[in-house]
């Protein structure tokens, strides 16, 4: 499953560190959804989608 975490954190001016506070997961687990080596869990993809005020839909494809 591709994502655009990468391009809506960099929009933000947001690093891998303060994304991971903010969602309350390891910075490793915005690495590893970034570089497409883990998909998130529903909940977590919700979050991801609410905090960039975005849908999952367009979040992932």
């Amino acid at each position: 499953m591709k994502n655009k975490i990468r391009e809506y954190r960099k929009q933000n001016g947001i690093s891998q560190e303060a994304l991971s506070k903010k969602l309350n997961v390891s910075r490793q687990t915005i690495n590893a959804i970034e570089n497409n080596k883990y998909d998130p869990t529903l909940t977590l993809a919700f979050k991801l989608a609410k905090l960039f005020n975005t849908t999952v839909d367009e979040l992932f494809s």
